[in-house]
């Protein structure tokens, strides 16, 4: 396939549905080959035959990103497949259960921790070997602006943060490099996760996933030289 992204190889997770979905099928259409992650392995599935109806092509990897190991296994196959990793899409994340920091249960904070923070350091530690080997390797790493700090959201907002800091860190630290990092805000979404947040929300009132899928394009191309920033996908719209 011809496209902005064609001939690279992409990968996607939390790729199943919503924004990580949207995004994989963009991709397809702009041309690149998608490896999908997701629990889900129906969700896979099923995005795999929208992107072989559009004549893209996909790798289904089903796994748990809380299970480290999967992670270090699915590094060392992708080498071994491909040698290179050209775009990295992080986009998994738990939202946890909104409540008072006070009253939030061990488990929930500890579930928080390992999916959007710990997983996505052991991502980079997988991945960057071959994001290096690429010609122009590109990270983009879901965020959300309640990283700032909301009553309820501690879980949510806690690990947020220490993914920015954690994906700046690493910016900085390829800078010389042809890696290009960035962190992405989707802002007021229509998800499973924005309604399980806001159940009396209208879904009607809010873009779509497939809005902000060009975004992500934008950030995955050689030509992009943003590095280092948190990047607001309504400036986009």
């Amino acid at each position: 396939m011809t496209g902005r992204l064609a001939g690279k190889i992409a990968l996607v997770t939390g790729a199943s549905r919503g924004i990580g979905a949207a995004v994989a099928e963009r991709f397809a259409l702009e041309g690149a080959h998608l490896i999908l992650t997701a629990r889900t392995v129906g969700g896979l599935e099923e995005l795999d035959d929208v992107i072989k109806a559009h004549g893209g092509s996909a790798t289904l990897v089903p796994l748990d990103l809380k299970n480290f190991e999967e992670i270090n296994q699915m590094g060392a196959a992708l080498h071994q497949r491909f040698g290179k990793l050209d775009i990295f899409v992080a986009n998994a994340a738990t939202l946890g259960v909104l409540t008072p920091v006070a009253h939030m249960e061990p488990h929930v904070w500890e579930d928080a921790v390992k999916l959007n923070l710990t997983a996505n350091y052991q991502l980079i530690r997988s991945l960057d070997p071959l994001l290096r080997a690429a010609d122009a390797g590109r990270a983009i790493f879901v965020t959300s602006g309640a990283s700032r700090g909301i009553a309820f959201w501690g879980a949510y907002a806690a690990t947020k943060a220490g993914l920015d800091s954690l994906v700046k860190c690493y910016a900085n630290e390829v800078e010389n490099t042809a890696i290009r990092v960035n962190l992405l805000s989707p802002g007021a979404t229509r998800t499973g996760m924005r309604a399980a947040a806001f159940p009396g929300e209208d879904p009607d009132t809010l873009k779509t996933p497939k809005s902000i899928a060009h975004v992500f394009v934008q950030l995955a191309e050689d030509a992009c030289t943003r590095h280092g920033e948190i990047i607001l996908a309504d400036d986009y719209l």
